[in-house]
């Protein structure tokens, strides 16, 4: 099936996966725009999963400084090689993330970061709405699940949708530049200042 290059070209813009990769995901996709991305996302996963046990000590430290110097942010981003760390793509990618950052203000990089002390006051707090709402007991882990997730996209980076295009979360992002690069990457930690905050 031939695919034009204007469709390759909005794929590849949407989901910043590779050339190649999105004219491969359009042709087994028939050309349908939302099983391509699905295609890239499963792609991009079981890359990114089979690379996530190397290690990674490059990278680099990327800022951002948000309206006239009131919000400043660190990321430390991790990749394998000095060479991937020195792409302009890696580069730009570390900088969103930060810009990500100032945006949403994020608590944690991942669910695991999450103290469980912290969690189990979520979960109490959610089954107690629910039993108030008289939800019924045996749909109870069910909601607290839902709500959880929800809690997660606000409170842990790579669960957010990406602020410049809200179709892929920062993880998504992530996953994507492991599958152009080749390399494990990992966004290790980050500090976010913002002037006169309580300390």
């Amino acid at each position: 099936m031939s695919i034009p290059a204007s469709k390759v070209k909005e794929l590849r813009d949407k989901t910043n996966a590779g050339m190649m990769d999105c004219k491969e995901a359009l042709q087994a996709a028939h050309g349908d725009f939302e099983k391509a991305i699905e295609y890239l996302r499963k792609k991009g996963l079981s890359a990114a999963t089979k690379r996530s046990s190397r290690a990674a000590k490059e990278g680099t430290v990327a800022s951002y400084i948000h309206m006239d110097g009131k919000i400043g942010i660190l990321v430390e981003i991790n990749c394998e090689t000095d060479f991937v760390a020195k792409t302009e793509n890696f580069r730009t990618m570390a900088r969103d993330v930060a810009m990500q950052i100032a945006a949403t203000n994020p608590k944690y990089v991942k669910p695991e970061e999450i103290p469980e002390k912290e969690l189990e006051r979520e979960k109490e707090i959610y089954r107690s709405q629910a039993q108030q709402e008289g939800k019924p007991e045996k749909i109870m882990d069910r909601i607290i699940e839902g709500k959880l997730k929800k809690y997660y996209e606000e409170v842990c980076l790579l669960d957010q949708k990406f602020i410049k295009n809200g179709d892929i979360t920062v993880r998504d992002l992530v996953n994507s530049m492991i599958a152009n690069s080749g390399e494990n990457i990992i966004v290790r930690r980050f500090a976010r200042f913002q002037l006169g905050e309580e300390l």
